[in-house]
């Protein structure tokens, strides 16, 4: 008899140790559809938030044994970042994973922005801290003096790559981000092309940006580079189009006229001479080697052709660039001519 009581009070506990285990070790977590899902825990949560968020969202069904899991692997300190959750996660897993802060960084890609306001748009949309946040900080010398930039060229440190960085990140530690990958990208032997051009890495930086604007034509921009570099020995305005729109913010005008180059602004390459104080966009990484390498020339002018063929005619002479710039003022016109009349 007292055997027969042994087995069954041995198989109820058995049971019941399978069962527990079962609700801490066996599949808990459920997420919907085939994309990864994300639990963010902000910054400041505490575990009742955390647990709160997770019934939100409905990856767990009740917190019962999500609590035991962390009472046994003592988990009590929230850890805020965004944790990537898989299907059949166990709540041990889940809570070990949380309790450890394993989070999953974010892909910040950088392509091209023209403008702070558009760089922290888009960090807004990624990462915890907002883009009022960001686009403050990224406008406060004071702060970013510590990366040698200032408001106008901090813009330089967002060399187009992609960084990993925490979802729970600040506005200091994304420019730490990009300054760590632009002191990686500036090697002695870039600095010193920069230096032998007479330029600041900055103002390199620069030049690529309103090549990159210029054209997408990879052949023309060393030859793009040299006009720029002529000009700027010999102290005249570069006369570049795209730092206009830039100055007026207005990034869809086809054609600039008179009106256009005579507006006041410190990015006028038509009224200042010199570089900007700044980069009109992030360029390409090989658009600021291109102006690194830039052949030697004698041009001074270049236009677009007439052919619309993305190529571009360069000179030296005044008399033969103003024949060439005729000739594509001619063909714009008659090209947008017609785009009106449809």
């Amino acid at each position: 008899m007292k055997r027969k009581i042994f087995l069954s009070v041995t198989a109820i506990i058995l049971i019941i140790a399978a069962f527990i285990t079962y609700k801490i070790f066996g599949p808990a977590v459920s997420v919907k559809g085939d994309s990864p899902q994300y639990l963010f825990v902000k910054t400041g949560s505490s575990f009742d938030d955390l647990k709160k968020e997770l019934l939100d969202k409905e990856f767990i069904s009740s917190t019962t044994w999500f609590s035991r899991a962390s009472q046994i692997l003592k988990f009590e300190t929230v850890k805020p970042g965004r944790y990537k959750l898989s299907n059949g996660m166990s709540v041990f897993n889940l809570a070990r994973m949380l309790r450890n802060g394993q989070q999953t960084p974010v892909n910040f890609v950088i392509t091209k922005f023209r403008t702070k306001e558009d760089l922290a748009r888009r960090a807004g949309k990624l990462f915890e801290c907002d883009s009022t946040q960001l686009i403050s900080y990224l406008n406060n010398n004071d702060s970013i003096k510590q990366f040698d930039v200032d408001s106008n060229t901090v813009m330089s440190l967002a060399l187009p790559l992609t960084y990993s960085i925490n979802w729970n990140t600040t506005p200091k530690k994304i420019l730490q981000h990009f300054h760590k990958a632009w002191k990686e990208f500036w090697t002695d032997e870039r600095k010193q092309k920069a230096t032998s051009l007479g330029l600041t890495m900055h103002q390199v930086f620069t030049l690529a940006s309103i090549i990159d604007e210029e054209t997408n034509n990879e052949i023309d921009r060393p030859k793009i580079a040299s006009v720029y570099i002529n000009r700027l020995a010999k102290n005249m305005p570069l006369q570049a189009d795209p730092t206009v729109k830039f100055g007026l913010k207005d990034f869809g005008l086809k054609r600039i006229l008179y009106g256009h180059t005579q507006t006041p602004s410190p990015y006028n390459t038509y009224l200042n001479t010199g570089l900007p104080p700044g980069p009109i966009c992030t360029p390409q990484a090989e658009t600021i080697d291109a102006v690194l390498n830039a052949p030697k020339t004698d041009y001074l002018y270049f236009v677009a052709n007439s052919t619309f063929d993305g190529t571009h005619v360069f000179t030296s002479d005044y008399d033969d660039h103003m024949k060439y710039a005729r000739l594509y003022q001619a063909a714009l016109t008659k090209l947008l001519d017609s785009a009106n009349k449809k």
